[in-house]
């Protein structure tokens, strides 16, 4: 177990745990056979909701919205033998919330593998679809990965990032392989789970969560009901984000979508603990101090919200060590 999660764990389920390594052994070779004739097949799909519960309680501050929607929709979705569409769920905040972060722990504790699983796949605007020019070759490319990796293994994981860069034609090609029809293309897909991340709709977020501190209500007291409909229709109205014009959001094609708040300075406090815990490092107040003083908030008047969120933060702490 990661070090990350190393504090959830009590002496007797170390003990427990233990006991368990020569059945799991034993497992492992069942599943690898399973999967060798295809029968019975989730490639290397094995969620650990315990240890992604337990690393979001530790290290994604100041998130309760998107910690409970994002868990109760994986559960569900997982728990579903037979699940009637894909899992879609559209990440959206100010940068340096914890949108990628949270993305990355999906992959950790649903693939064995994580990032590295054969069974994940990241696709960012900059690296895959950087020309404009080559529209129509991207979208025959895109196609043709999505189907033949779900093809391959049905429990696929598939995350967009930058959304706000992205071409919107592009996700036309995504619209079948969403919605709720029993096959696409011949390709058995409804257990797939396709994640989405942007910053579109964070200046409305952020404008909710200001509202919020101003009438002194509690930053835990903001619910989803508030934020959904101006970031939708923030996203709807933004002809640069990947959603434009696609049909996803019209055809009600997300299943969630997942609000990030601004983080405040006892969050950016927390991710310089946070981080220098997995440096290793004990606490030193004066580093602590110096990268929350080197750190820029807004608005100018109240001085509330990180402008980079905790993004920088590594970065910081190496140059005050």
């Amino acid at each position: 177990m990661a070090a990350a999660t190393r504090g959830c764990w009590s002496w007797g389920s170390l003990l427990g745990l233990l006991g368990l390594v020569s059945a799991a052994a034993a497992a492992w070779d069942l599943t690898s056979l399973h999967c060798h004739f295809g029968a019975f097949c989730e490639c290397d799909f094995q969620p650990d909701f315990q240890g992604l519960e337990c690393d979001l309680a530790q290290h994604l501050a100041g998130q309760h919205l998107a910690k409970a929607l994002v868990v109760k929709a994986l559960k569900a979705f997982v728990q579903d033998p037979a699940p009637t569409k894909p899992l879609v769920l559209s990440l959206h905040g100010w940068t340096g919330t914890g949108k990628s972060y949270l993305s990355s722990l999906l992959a950790r504790y649903l693939f064995r593998g994580g990032l590295r699983s054969p069974h994940v796949h990241h696709f960012s605007p900059v690296i895959h679809f950087p020309h404009p020019s080559h529209m129509d070759r991207y979208k025959k490319d895109l196609k043709r990965w999505v189907q033949g990796n779900l093809t391959a293994c049905s429990r696929s994981l598939f995350l967009f990032d930058e959304m706000d860069k992205l071409a919107p034609s592009l996700m036309e090609v995504l619209r079948p392989f969403l919605g709720s029809s029993w096959v696409v293309f011949g390709t058995n897909y409804r257990k797939a789970i396709f994640i989405f991340i942007s910053n579109t709709g964070g200046e409305q977020i952020n404008q909710v969560a200001l509202e919020a501190w101003r009438s002194r209500r509690e930053r835990e007291e903001i619910r989803l009901q508030e934020l959904e409909p101006v970031v939708s229709q923030a996203v709807l109205d933004s002809p640069h984000h990947g959603f434009w014009r696609s049909g996803l959001m019209e055809e009600r094609l997300l299943d969630v979508l997942v609000p990030f708040l601004p983080l405040q300075r006892h969050h950016v406090r927390h991710c310089v603990l946070n981080e220098l815990a997995q440096l290793g490092l004990e606490p030193r107040d004066e580093v602590v101090q110096a990268v929350l003083d080197s750190t820029t908030f807004f608005p100018e008047d109240e001085q509330l919200f990180s402008s980079n969120g905790c993004k920088t933060v590594a970065s910081r702490i190496a140059f005050f060590l």
